[in-house]
């Protein structure tokens, strides 16, 4: 698969392929959306509104224009084909990290993250989740559906087993999947990031996807998404998350899935995913640069 840099691109993410450590692609997916559709929006909509966000981060005092950064815009996905969706998306993946890059996949729906993490466990085969969410995302099936926004998480389980996905603020699913959870199958921190500290010190060494479903957000903060879910975190918090994520030594790719930008008329929502966006972005860098540190 050959990549061309989207034009506008995400801020000042207008590299070449070739000398980019980052490489930014989104997901216009919303095929199994459960609620409200309209997720496949968002990656041309956090392009048009990244204008209006600054490319210095005075959270972690870099900027966005001293590093490179390639965005290749959605990927041409099949309309209505989820299998067919998820292929391109692998595919997608595969290259990236093939070419020893970092993934930054912007969503779609949350299922679009199954097609990144199927690809990473082919590299890294002790690859570590870190999930951040309103929902369980852990049916079996959903609808008589194996794939879907709502079985994500047990299909990312299906490829790693139990005690390699953590999963926080999550305050929303079926009794079964709670207690699935609390079987051993994933770590489950409802409600809040308690604990993330310490879970990522025992994980640091570890290969690490971080992904993201922004309705972990209260939808006071984030009305945007969906299955909005009230008793969420704030925005502050996830912020000081993402800065934590600075001890983990090996991370391998992020996401952020599930904003439906037309469902905040303000532009609030979008703005919220644009600044998560920049700063998982120069959270990849940093981490780049400690690799090459520590070859």
């Amino acid at each position: 698969m050959k990549f061309k840099r989207v034009y506008p691109p995400f801020q000042s993410c207008d590299s070449t392929y070739e000398r980019s450590d980052v490489v930014i692609f989104s997901c216009p997916m919303d095929t199994t959306t459960s609620f409200r559709p309209g997720t496949r929006f968002a990656g041309s909509s956090i392009r048009v509104d990244s204008f209006g966000v600054e490319w210095y981060s005075p959270y972690w005092d870099m900027d966005l224009k001293d590093y490179f950064t390639c965005d290749v815009g959605d990927l041409d996905l099949p309309i209505g084909d989820v299998k067919k969706a998820l292929k391109v998306i692998y595919n997608a993946t595969k290259t990236i990290i093939n070419d020893d890059k970092k993934v930054m996949m912007v969503g779609g729906e949350h299922l679009v993250s199954y097609g990144v993490i199927k690809a990473l466990v082919t590299k890294y085969p002790d690859l570590h989740i870190i999930h951040l969410d309103a929902h369980t995302d852990l049916r079996d099936e959903f609808f008589g559906n194996k794939f879907s926004h709502a079985t994500v998480i047990r299909r990312a389980f299906d490829l790693l087993g139990p005690g390699r996905i953590f999963q926080f603020g999550i305050r929303s699913g079926d009794r079964s999947e709670f207690a699935w959870a609390a079987e051993g199958n994933t770590y489950l921190q409802k409600f809040d990031l308690t604990g993330l500290e310490e879970i990522i010190e025992v994980i640091k060494d570890h290969p690490v996807y971080i992904t993201i479903d922004l309705d972990v957000l209260d939808p006071a903060v984030f009305p945007g998404t969906g299955t909005p879910e009230p008793g969420g975190i704030t925005y502050k918090e996830l912020l000081d998350a993402i800065y934590s994520f600075r001890k983990l030594h090996h991370i391998v790719g992020c996401d952020i899935v599930e904003l439906a930008p037309h469902y905040d008329h303000s532009g609030a929502s979008t703005a919220v995913a644009c600044k998560t966006l920049r700063e998982l972005i120069l959270l990849l860098h940093r981490n780049v640069k400690h690799e090459k540190d520590h070859r």
